[in-house]
């Protein structure tokens, strides 16, 4: 039997070790929290509900729902709430209200006429390269001109990376549309050749209990294999094994080891196996981030809260780059009678911002909320996550940064790399790759019997 340590117990982690356990190895999870899950922290409290770190699950990833399928947690998962309606955008102090219908951006004032042609004819425009070195924000602009990348691509790279979209790379954060651009010569010309599906936005569910229940359900299942407040210190080599040193559990040995760690801490234990690897992990900038969660009465707001919620263009002003309508989003997310909000505030483009103190930071938002949504009066509740870390960043070479990080593997026989720093940022994306480095790892397996594997010890 392989004996497999699993450093992180993540949702990457977890379900890594979860299709290894499946697999027949003998499976060991550290994890230096006292609790599992990551980001994934759902609090529930006076009835409202609120997430402080991912907030949904997108069902278009097949590989995703397989493993959301075989966890038993299709039946209770949950989709977007019948009152999403529109998306909104901010630009210049002001909300647009735009259908989630395909045509809804060029059916809507939003764009000028200009720019709405500009759009309906990319299918004109020369392809590019498909080089490492175009930034989303450039890319779009080539194709789709200025406009759209400022008013529309940017809010975006904000609402999914907490980014820039002029530093993030097109070929790391949106692999897919430079494939697009390479196969077809043309986004539009891909897209109608594809199958057609349900509006993308649909496709969003959670749980009642929120994004938490999937890393609990997954460690539930693993039970004694998961350790937890665990700080591993070192990972040695010894001829075919590993040697997990810890502060706190003694020392682990295994055939292979899968780091599922954020990358700044996957670079510090890689420093003496995998010069190159470390070198590419560090690189990888993660902002801070801070959420801020506002319940108000239902009567305080306004604004008919008709959408996901709202994102923003940038401006010198603005503190928060997204905001999300919990509870239109998902039933049972605030008491009856009243609403909540989740502001997002810092990453790429005001790192600052996220480190304010909590009364400033509060006040800001509560003003900034106020004048969109027409709120009055102060929250009825409010909580604050402040994340010194936050999403990692694919900016300008990440495609090549992942190709050094994914082979530290064949430099170091037995040593994995899995995380939301590689795939994607999506809870889908991560169940994905968490999949493909357990994949990897069990070839490797297949690769080396009848290897003479030694039962797991710890010393």
């Amino acid at each position: 039997m392989t004996d497999v340590v699993v450093i992180g117990a993540g949702i990457s982690g977890l379900a890594t070790a979860r299709e290894l356990a499946a697999r027949g190895c003998n499976v060991s999870v550290l994890e230096r929290q006292v609790r599992v899950g990551g980001n994934a922290i759902s609090e529930r409290f006076d009835g409202y509900l609120m997430e402080h770190g991912p907030t949904t699950l997108n069902a278009s990833v097949p590989n995703a729902m397989e493993r959301i399928k075989s966890l038993g947690l299709i039946n209770s998962a949950k989709p977007l709430g019948d009152g999403v309606q529109k998306r909104y955008l901010q630009n210049s102090g002001t909300l647009h209200g735009i259908s989630t219908h395909r045509l809804g951006l060029l059916t809507s004032p939003y764009l000028s006429p200009r720019a709405r042609i500009r759009f309906l004819t990319e299918l004109l425009r020369r392809k590019g390269q498909g080089e490492d070195t175009e930034s989303v924000h450039a890319f779009v602009s080539r194709r789709f001109g200025g406009e759209f990348a400022d008013k529309v691509i940017e809010p975006m790279a904000a609402g999914i990376f907490m980014g820039d979209a002029s530093e993030l790379s097109i070929s790391g954060a949106f692999p897919k549309l430079v494939e697009m651009e390479q196969r077809f010569g043309s986004i539009t010309r891909a897209v109608l050749a594809a199958k057609r599906g349900g509006e993308p936005g649909r496709q969003l569910f959670s749980w009642p209990g929120g994004i938490a229940t999937l890393p609990r359900t997954i460690s539930v299942g693993l039970g004694p294999r998961v350790y937890t407040s665990v700080a591993v210190t070192r990972i040695l080599r010894h001829r075919n094994r590993f040697e997990v040193q810890t502060a706190n559990n003694g020392n682990h040995h295994a055939d292979a080891v899968v780091l599922a760690v954020q990358p700044h801490v996957a670079a510090s234990l890689l420093e003496e196996l995998d010069p190159d690897g470390t070198s590419a992990l560090a690189d990888i900038a993660a902002p801070p981030v801070s959420v801020v969660f506002l319940g108000y009465r239902r009567d305080q707001v306004d604004h008919p809260l008709d959408g996901l919620g709202y994102l923003t263009t940038k401006g010198p002003d603005q503190v928060i780059s997204g905001v999300q309508f919990n509870s239109t989003m998902f039933e049972g997310r605030a008491p009856d009678g009243h609403v909540s909000l989740s502001a997002y505030v810092g990453g790429a483009r005001n790192p600052d911002l996220a480190k304010m103190e909590q009364k400033d930071l509060f006040s800001e938002v509560h003003k900034e909320l106020g004048t969109m949504l027409g709120i009055k009066g102060k929250p009825v509740t409010s909580r604050l996550r402040m994340w010194a870390r936050g999403l990692p960043q694919y900016t300008i070479g990440h495609q090549k940064r992942r190709e050094i990080i994914e082979a530290s593997s064949r430099r170091i026989a037995g040593l994995y790399l899995t995380g939301n720093y590689l795939g994607g940022v999506s809870v889908s994306n991560c169940l994905e790759t968490a999949h493909s480095a357990a994949d990897a790892l069990h070839r490797e397996i297949a690769l080396n019997v009848p290897h003479q594997y030694k039962s797991a010890t710890k010393v």
